[in-house]
């Protein structure tokens, strides 16, 4: 399995980047930390302006499982057309997701996930838990999603049902589906309903990120339209899924939430935050 072929890999890796050049390099070495080492790391550079280029370009050059693209930036796009880029660039035969700011906390995540994709036809998407740290890299708390197929779709509306930092899926079947779609949030929840509806969903009892909330800052003001995106995708999926009223009046609570006056929302932030990750 670990056998190295670098114009055919068995796992591609996406990383989107912009501007953050030191936590990227962090979240690279995490990527060499892995038991696993058949994969390629596709960096898509959003035109950082800092010094992403020279640095990654450097490695490139050095690293054969390497591919740096820079990418001008595209009006109009979110994020998901720069994964799409990534997607439809990827020669392996699982795609695994990581953020520039987060970095994998488990030697053997990429491992454990290959095994049991390959040996589990039938799945589809599967994911692991978070450990939540603050800027200074201090923990605050960690989660785990829902284990099962069962248990993933029974809560699926409710909230995202995986962290997409954790994920690793089928690259085939992602491109059949079309990929991410042009959403400016939440747009992994809606890839993995997506890819729900077809196949099945699974997530290991493991903790395999280190995930910071100092990136989830600058979404704070963006709250609002986060969680109406979020109601929206919901009904998308109403009738693939159970439990969409409950689902909708918890979602459609969180919407009219964002509304409330900022230091109210700042007193309630944290535990918001923690009551959905730690029920849903």
């Amino acid at each position: 399995m670990n056998l190295q072929d670098n114009s055919n890999p068995i796992v591609s890796i996406i990383i989107p980047t912009y501007n953050r050049v030191s936590m990227l390099e962090r979240a690279i070495d995490s990527v060499f930390d892995q038991s696993f080492t058949d994969w390629e790391l596709i960096i898509i550079d959003d035109a950082s302006t800092d010094d992403t280029q020279v640095r990654m370009t450097e490695l490139d050059s050095k690293e054969d499982r390497i591919r740096y693209m820079r990418i001008p930036r595209i009006s109009g796009k979110g994020i998901s057309e720069y994964l799409n880029i990534g997607l439809r660039n990827a020669k392996g035969k699982y795609i695994a997701r990581i953020d520039d700011d987060d970095y994998w906390c488990h030697k053997d995540k990429l491992k454990m996930q290959v095994e049991f994709l390959d040996k589990n036809s039938d799945y589809v998407v599967v994911g692991g838990g978070v450990i939540l740290v603050d800027e200074n890299g201090d923990e605050l708390f960690k989660y785990l999603k829902k284990e099962t197929d069962s248990e993933i779709k029974k809560y699926a509306l409710f909230s995202n049902p995986f962290t997409h930092a954790t994920v690793m899926f089928r690259r085939d079947l992602a491109l059949e589906l079309g990929g991410y779609k042009n959403l400016e949030h939440v747009e992994d929840m809606e890839f993995w309903l997506r890819m729900g509806k077809v196949g099945k969903l699974y997530n290991f009892k493991e903790y395999f990120i280190t995930y910071m909330t100092a990136g989830q800052n600058k979404s704070f003001l963006q709250q609002r339209e986060n969680s109406r995106t979020v109601v929206n995708v919901v009904k998308m999926y109403r009738n693939d899924y159970p439990n969409f009223y409950k689902a909708y009046m918890l979602n459609y609570t969180q919407y009219m939430y964002s509304f409330l006056p900022v230091f109210i929302k700042k007193r309630l932030q944290s535990f918001m935050y923690y009551f959905k990750r730690k029920n849903f």
